[in-house]
């Protein structure tokens, strides 16, 4: 099997000849400290423990031009409106045409990042824009559902633009607005303001074929799980996650097929050596497999206090328990 093929009959609860095997997203300073450790400089780590390929469609949503207001304020409201065309041909890689052509006849995996969510659409960067974030939606929800209404179309055009010309394997929205104690904001808040105006990208990625749609998201987002589910989302892929909160093993005994996973391995357990590992991973990894639906991963990106050793040893024990026969 492709990698494609691998994807689509995990997600479709199907029986692929693996699982897929996901890479974490490897910064400079990890590998860095990983050659000091003694990892050859040419070592190809997708070569060495089996990953399947993932290259990202590049998408560009900034305002053009700049906004000449802040973005929190009537006129920068007005001007996002004016400066968000979906149909502009310079959103697109210059080759586009070339790589579309060439995404056709691919064997590996293709996403598409296309929404960054309600805070960081907001402009949230520091915690200065943050507090005036927090109390725009306290004080004018209004004003914060019309700038999400305004990118959201856009994002909608835009997507549908791009799936004209190809279909990723999956979609990504993600959703940074947790704390492990959970959201920073009511479920009823996020449903109005945010759900509500994701609808109609998520009805351009249906439209536009793809047929995995995965809500990223941080920390603890449980209590969100049953309205972003009603939204149209049907992948949960949580990172840096609250463990006892975002438990895989209940999660997918609560919702069932309604939603496929991707990650649910405590990245911590890289950190307390191969027996909390191998632990980690045998408690739970064989038991998701067997529902189907399930892409086994570590839940956020490795970082360079995490040993060559152990991450090779949890690499190594992943192909292992996900390797040739499950799903």
């Amino acid at each position: 099997m492709t990698s494609r093929d691998r994807f689509a009959a995990t997600m479709r609860f199907g029986a692929p000849d693996r699982v897929p095997l996901l890479e974490e997203g490897l910064r400079d300073e990890v590998l860095d400290a990983w050659h000091r450790q003694g990892l050859a400089l040419d070592a190809d780590l997708r070569v060495m423990f089996g990953t399947d390929r993932r290259e990202e469609i590049p998408v560009d949503w900034e305002p053009r031009p700049k906004l000449g207001h802040g973005l929190l304020t009537p006129r920068g409201l007005e001007e996002l409106a004016r400066a968000l065309d979906p149909e502009d041909p310079t959103r697109l890689p210059y080759d586009w045409a070339k790589r579309a052509a060439a995404w056709k006849t691919r064997e590996h995996l293709l996403s598409l990042f296309i929404h960054d969510g309600l805070f960081l659409s907001m402009g949230i960067g520091n915690w200065e824009s943050f507090d005036q974030v927090m109390d725009i939606l306290a004080v004018d929800p209004g004003f914060a559902s019309e700038l999400m209404r305004i990118k959201g179309e856009f994002l909608a055009g835009y997507a549908a633009r791009i799936l004209r010309d190809v279909t990723p394997d999956f979609a990504i929205l993600s959703e940074p607005i947790c704390g492990n104690w959970g959201p920073l904001v009511s479920p009823a808040m996020y449903e109005r303001i945010a759900l509500r105006n994701y609808r109609p990208l998520l009805d351009a990625l249906r439209r536009g074929g793809v047929e995995t749609i995965v809500f990223m998201t941080y920390a603890n987002a449980r209590i969100l799980i049953p309205p972003v589910l009603d939204c149209g989302f049907d992948c949960l892929w949580a990172c840096e996650t609250e463990p006892e909160a975002m438990d895989y093993l209940g999660i997918r005994k609560r919702f069932g097929r309604r939603l496929r996973l991707i990650g649910g391995i405590d990245l911590d357990c890289l950190l307390a050596g191969e027996d909390e590992i191998r632990r980690e991973i045998e408690t739970k990894v064989p038991v998701l497999l067997a529902g189907g639906g399930y892409i086994p991963l570590a839940d956020g990106r490795v970082r360079a206090n995490v040993p060559f050793s152990r991450y090779a040893f949890y690499r190594r024990m992943l192909a292992r328990v996900a390797g040739p026969g499950t799903g």
